[in-house]
């Protein structure tokens, strides 16, 4: 009998932004291969590129959690009926009427009306970098502040609570956090968008928050819909935009050469498209965009039945060798613009063009006003989220 690989696999020591040397091994070998959950469930993962986007475009696969055989990999609490995240884990039609709602604060014109506000959150924390103690922890002190700033004032969600709702967060994410304590944190962070919102029916104030609450008193929106997408926007909103400025920070330091193409340039495009090469090279969520078959299809000379769980490994597939020439190699010179960090299809990513535009400023002013930063201890001693669906560094000393 087969041994299945354990999905998630793990990465290689000593090759920390790398995809686990499994995973590059069954993309070699084919598309398309069976694994084995923490559930003892066996899904099909997917690793080549193509396969990937074409899976996540078909109508014949669904990313409701609630499908019979969708591959979560872990018990769920009693009464753990949906995701608590809103409309990613829903099908069209309702996917698409509850997105709607909210794609116009992230449309690409209202991001950029947002980039001098962004800036100036980027340029006051990098004055407190300069006048405060050395080494710090530039995940404590400017990767996790700068896109919690920036979503709370999106949202309307006071930044006073942050240590509050990076905390429920984390356990959110956390690959090691026990099914009781998921299901806790979502509830508590469920009743805290859910108080806001109550308060935004009777108090509007301009925010994205304020919007699905003027919604709500159209009777377009239910209240629960509202909180649950205020959830979806908090977590995201933070969560992953910190991870990659860390971890970006941190890959570029290993690599002089290629910061050195950051911190001497202020021309826009090239910063663009190094952000691009960056979020395909790290590709921070590493749990597999996860869907479940609701027909027959074919893919990579598969037939995956109705029923069957699919996972689209993102991280391998923007290291394809078919779609990006010599994949593993950092290079900020090329515009990998067609990766899929922010997924693809229906439900890739509605904050894209913010979390682009945040890493823009950040990538583009952190390494030109500090030219001298530079890892505080040495990088072994530097430890990585292997425990979390968003992957990253829980700390980053460094100095400068």
């Amino acid at each position: 009998m087969t041994v299945l690989p354990e999905f998630p696999l793990p990465r290689a020591a000593g090759c920390p932004f790398d995809p686990p040397p499994a995973l590059r091994e069954m993309q070699q070998e084919g598309p398309v291969a069976r694994v084995r959950l923490a559930d003892g469930s066996t899904p099909w993962l997917v690793t080549r590129y193509d396969e990937q986007r074409a899976v996540l475009a078909d109508p014949r696969v669904s990313a409701d959690i609630d499908r019979p055989g969708y591959p979560l990999g872990a018990p769920r609490p009693p009464g753990a009926a949906g995701s608590g995240l809103g409309f990613i884990m829903m099908d069209d039609p309702e996917h698409a009427r509850l997105r709607r709602m909210v794609t116009g604060s992230f449309a690409i014109k209202r991001v950029e009306a947002m980039r001098p506000a962004v800036q100036r959150i980027v340029d006051e924390r990098i004055d407190q970098l300069l006048a405060g103690p050395r080494p710090v922890d530039l995940v404590e002190a400017f990767a996790l502040p700068v896109p919690s700033l920036v979503i709370c004032d999106l949202l309307g969600v006071p930044y006073t609570d942050h240590d509050f709702f990076q905390r429920q967060s984390k356990a959110i994410i956390g690959r090691s956090t026990p099914p009781a304590d998921r299901m806790a944190a979502m509830q508590a962070l469920y009743e805290y968008l859910d108080e806001l919102v109550g308060r935004k029916l009777v108090e509007p104030t301009g925010d994205l928050l304020s919007q699905l609450a003027a919604r709500v008193n159209a009777g377009e929106l239910a209240r629960r819909d509202a909180a649950q997408i205020g959830v979806l926007l908090l977590i995201a909103g933070h969560e992953t935009t910190a991870n990659m400025i860390a971890l970006g920070t941190l890959a570029l330091l290993e690599q002089p050469a290629q910061l050195a193409v950051l911190r001497d340039s202020d021309d826009p495009e090239l910063i663009a498209s190094a952000v691009e090469e960056l979020l395909r090279y790290l590709h921070i969520t590493h749990n597999g965009r996860r869907r479940v078959a609701v027909e027959d299809l074919e893919i990579g000379g598969e037939v995956i039945r109705a029923g069957e769980g699919i996972i689209a490994a993102g991280d391998i597939g923007n290291r394809d060798p078919s779609a990006f020439g010599d994949p593993d190699l950092l290079d900020l010179a090329r515009n990998p613009r067609h990766h899929i960090a922010f997924g693809f299809g229906v439900h890739q990513c509605v904050g894209q063009p913010l979390a682009r535009m945040e890493l823009q400023v950040v990538y583009g002013t952190l390494y030109r006003r500090l030219p001298d930063l530079r890892l505080a201890v040495d990088a072994d001693r530097i430890s990585f989220k292997h425990d979390g669906a968003v992957y990253g560094v829980y700390e980053l000393p460094v100095t400068f």
